[in-house]
């Protein structure tokens, strides 16, 4: 049962934060980038996690269909077959839901879980990202309490964000023009959290220091990962070691490997990668492409040639990809080899 059960998946979160190592969690929107993401885990001997977005979903579901719950049921229950082949655990997380979407979203996948239960399988995801940083912070936790109970029921674990992530990811919230201090939470926001949150059941905190998500060049982006340190700190002055947040790092594509591995001292144990699998995904099918230009276009009347524009030539390369850029980014976060799989 490689997707791990909800006492693996906290097992996994136990032994990132002990270890001082993250995992890569990756947006899927297709049987092929699931697949690549299965391989790169397989490859690295890392556990990890695979996700699906509100738009992911509806994508997974076709053209005519256009319903993003259950595309991203779909593509979970494809995940857990497929990943009885495999010798690591994944598991299953929704990205970013805004709050209008609570309702048509997240509400009806944790159902699809209870239901399941209730069949006596396994949860169908094993966690849920609420992210309401839009919201005035007193909000986002009220809409946070709520969800948090109905996960707790079905021991699911929550994802939420304060703190706006800049840039825009498949209808993430932030802006190209987020205001600067909006993209950085304060010891404040944490404490304002863990008091809101604690003892509901456990969950993930996505707390900003300056991300932004998309692709951007060194130096560009002032990340800010001692804001993790200091929240951290002023929550267990004041509860105690057991207050350490589970943290989450978005929008780190194109952040240096040093900065990446700070992060991972101050309490990180997942890092979001969609950006940089995107391109691994497209960069090999552009290249094979340009290289096949007159096989895959029937050129001046030819005929082509079918062995290059059968989809499954390019989109094998576009599998590759995308597993050997999840493989590195298992080496950047530490997780390469710590499956706990048999342990």
């Amino acid at each position: 049962m490689p997707v791990a059960t909800p006492a693996q998946y906290a097992e996994m979160l136990d032994a990132a934060q002990a270890g001082d190592y993250a995992y890569p969690a990756v947006n899927i929107t297709s049987l092929v980038t699931l697949n690549a993401a299965l391989k790169g885990f397989a490859d690295a001997k890392s556990d990890g996690i695979i996700q699906v977005s509100t738009g992911g979903g509806k994508f997974a579901s076709g053209l005519n269909v256009g319903d993003n719950v259950l595309g991203a049921i779909v593509l979970a229950e494809a995940c857990h077959r497929l990943a009885e082949r495999y010798d690591i655990f994944v598991a299953l997380h929704t990205d970013h839901c805004p709050p209008d979407a609570v309702d048509s979203f997240l509400k009806p996948l944790i159902q699809a879980t209870a239901d399941r239960r209730a069949e006596g399988k396994g949860n169908l995801f094993q966690s849920h990202m609420l992210d309401a940083s839009n919201l005035p912070l007193e909000e986002n936790m009220a809409l946070s309490k709520e969800l948090m109970k109905l996960c707790a029921e079905q021991e699911i674990i929550l994802e939420v964000e304060a703190g706006v992530v800049g840039g825009e990811e498949d209808g993430a919230a932030g802006s190209h023009d987020t205001p600067a201090d909006k993209l950085y939470t304060t010891p404040e926001d944490m404490l304002a959290v863990y008091e809101a949150l604690d003892g509901l059941g456990r969950y993930m905190f996505a707390a900003t220091f300056g991300n932004v998500h998309g692709h951007y060049k060194p130096g560009s982006v002032k990340l800010k990962p001692e804001i993790l340190k200091e929240g951290q700190a002023a929550v267990m002055k004041k509860f105690g070691e057991k207050a350490e947040f589970d943290l989450v790092f978005h929008g780190g594509s194109g952040t240096a490997k040093e900065e990446l591995e700070e992060t991972l001292a101050y309490g990180v144990v997942k890092m979001n990668i969609d950006t940089d699998t995107q391109y691994a995904f497209t960069r090999p099918v552009a290249g094979h492409m340009f290289e096949n230009y007159d096989g895959v276009l029937k050129v001046d009347g030819e005929v082509g040639n079918k062995k290059v524009y059968d989809p499954r030539s390019y989109l094998k390369k576009a599998e590759q990809g995308v597993a050997a850029r999840l493989t590195e980014a298992c080496e950047h976060l530490h997780s390469t080899g710590k499956t706990i799989f048999k342990k």
